[in-house]
């Protein structure tokens, strides 16, 4: 069987084409294996994975979690809340103790972009980034492409556009190298203060109209305004954010084709899209959540083989 080119998942930066179709690969036969009446296999039963989250995540560690259980590994989870790092300890001391417990896998999620990056040269684990501040965001990129390929049965030569604030978002960066990895064309599309200067030399379209947008796209992948990292106002209110950059099923009746929408989440019920849209036939926001767990479980199940080689 061909391995990953990594031993650990840092960014989609770091992959190339044949990882993620390895990923793809591999995610198909868990899959299957979720959708059976017994979800676990004993891939991994030798394999202890530490859950380190020093910021707030439901879905994103609820879908590491699960799918570490689901191939039988021992799970440790950490919550900086409740840790040391509150009394003054350093990141790799941090994990450091976590591994003396005889930890072979760190999936960590921490505030600052390059995080995962400094842990990987420092300590002796296979670390799964699972979000850096607003740098990278890897599984959720995979798990939409993935999506993508499931619903139009390949990502070469889909258009899809990413709607929000582009700025703060990990998940948009990831996106845009993953999709572009694949072969798809990218557009990004907001307001103008929410969309990077240099955003051009990542090789994407730029548009602040977004019955344009999604004129172009087959697939429109709608974030939310991510509030939390913002420390000054980008755009004048929600209201107006919502009029010029909302979705709602008047609009997407109006244009010349069906389209796919897809959303990262939490979602923002009737500022990013409205409820009848998120609830559509035309948006795929579950199945996102549940290829998910099957992304997360080929991702784990990969890099854990290398480690027992």
């Amino acid at each position: 069987m061909s391995e990953l080119s990594v031993n650990h998942l840092l960014g989609i930066k770091y992959l190339n084409e044949q990882d993620i179709q390895l990923i793809f690969e591999t995610a198909d036969h868990f899959k299957e294996v979720i959708n059976r009446p017994i979800k676990k296999v004993p891939s991994l039963r030798d394999i202890t994975i530490a859950n380190l989250f020093f910021e707030n995540s439901t879905r994103t560690k609820l879908s590491f979690e699960l799918a570490e259980k689901r191939l039988s590994a021992d799970v440790l989870n950490f919550s900086s809340a409740q840790s040391s790092v509150k009394k003054g300890e350093t990141l790799i001391d941090t994990v450091n103790n976590i591994l003396s417990m005889k930890v072979d896998m760190v999936v960590m999620r921490h505030p600052n972009p390059g995080a995962g990056v400094f842990l990987s040269k420092h300590v002796n684990a296979s670390i799964v980034n699972a979000g850096d501040g607003a740098h990278e965001h890897p599984t959720q990129a995979l798990l939409d492409s993935y999506s993508i390929r499931e619903r139009l049965g390949d990502v070469a030569g889909k258009k899809v556009v990413i709607v929000g604030d582009i700025l703060h978002s990990r998940v948009a960066l990831s996106n845009i190298f993953a999709l572009q990895l694949q072969g798809a064309e990218v557009m990004v599309c907001g307001p103008k203060t929410l969309i990077p200067r240099y955003i051009h030399e990542l090789g994407v379209k730029v548009e602040t109209n977004l019955r344009k947008a999604l004129n172009w796209c087959d697939v429109a992948n709608m974030l939310r305004v991510q509030n939390e990292r913002m420390d000054i106002s980008y755009f004048p209110s929600t209201r107006e954010y919502t009029q010029q950059f909302g979705v709602n099923k008047e609009l997407l009746d109006s244009l010349d084709k069906e389209i796919t929408i897809m959303h990262p989440g939490p979602i923002n019920r009737g500022v990013e899209i409205t409820s009848d849209v998120a609830d559509s036939k035309q948006a795929i926001i579950l199945d996102q959540v549940q290829n998910g767990v099957a992304v997360r479980m080929a991702v784990i199940y990969l890099l854990a083989s290398k480690i027992k080689q």
